[in-house]
């Protein structure tokens, strides 16, 4: 028990039966742990306030993997954000998300954080979710009713708010493999460096195809993702007036506020700066590849 904590109860179930069970038994009374980064600081704040405390890091079906199966790439619900960086699937396939993943918190966090957690808590400006996002993942849900899939970007709901439903646990999350060539750029700005939020974190991947799409993070209630089709911004002859028309298409969809980390008009200004780099790296890397 944390000090001067109010008292939960907690269990550290061996397979997901048993953790499906806890959670079915206790309902909204339940929260589950596996990285612990945020729950823990929640549970010592006090705005959690749990009945139990369900310990996933022992579920024998979720124990860190990152595994290749057919066309795609599934990470495992227990795998930590420093497994997802030195994974080589991910570094080969994925590159990212794998710079996405280093800046989250500081070494000793990252080695506990897992992946699905960051999603699961749903900050608006969780830094993984936009190169997840442009990289078209899926999050699988299991329950004591079966299971199903969910497009990352209907996972978030809102801030702190996801698509689960009650008693379901986010086992894996699945990663399509590339079908053509293509390249990403993960971007952030922050107020300092090291451990902080970002101000505006984004994700651009370019496919040799000509579709572009963009993820953004803290400039709205949720990260959200937005494509261009037309094939302007892949296209290196296309001029700078025409790119920057459809960028701010695509950012139009953002809603930044004002807050501790930066004005509304400031992250809208940096929305197209960063957009137009991220833009250009892209570009740069697939001429290169």
């Amino acid at each position: 028990m944390l000090p001067d904590s109010p008292l939960f109860s907690y269990a550290r179930p061996s397979t997901l039966e048993e953790a499906l069970a806890l959670l079915e038994r206790y309902g909204e009374g339940a929260n589950l742990l596996a990285g612990g980064t945020d729950l823990v600081v929640e549970l010592r704040n006090r705005s959690r306030r749990p009945e139990i405390v369900i310990d996933l890091k022992r579920v024998a079906e979720i124990q860190p993997a990152i595994t290749l199966t057919g066309r795609s790439l599934t990470i495992t619900a227990a795998t930590s954000m420093t497994d997802v960086q030195e994974n080589e699937h991910v570094r080969a396939h994925f590159p990212a998300l794998v710079d996405a993943a280093a800046t989250v918190g500081s070494i000793q966090i990252r080695n506990r954080a897992t992946l699905a957690g960051n999603i699961c808590h749903a900050s608006p400006a969780a830094d993984t979710a936009p190169a997840l996002l442009v990289y078209d993942a899926t999050v699988n849900l299991t329950s004591a009713r079966g299971t199903r899939t969910v497009k990352l970007e209907g996972f978030f709901v809102g801030p702190r708010h996801t698509a689960l439903q009650m008693g379901e646990i986010v086992t894996s999350i699945e990663l399509p493999l590339p079908r053509e060539r293509r390249a990403a750029q993960f971007a952030r700005i922050t107020r300092r460096r090291g451990v902080d939020l970002a101000t505006i974190s984004l994700c651009c991947m370019v496919e040799a195809g000509g579709r572009t799409r963009f993820a953004y993070a803290a400039v709205g209630p949720r990260p959200f993702v937005v494509a261009d089709e037309s094939g302007v911004l892949a296209d290196p002859s296309a001029s700078d007036g025409a790119k920057d028309e459809a960028l701010r298409g695509l950012i139009a969809h953002a809603s930044p506020i004002s807050d501790v980390r930066g004005s509304r008009e400031y992250r809208a200004a940096m929305l197209l700066v960063m957009s137009r780099r991220a833009l250009r790296a892209c570009i740069e890397k697939l001429r290169a590849a």
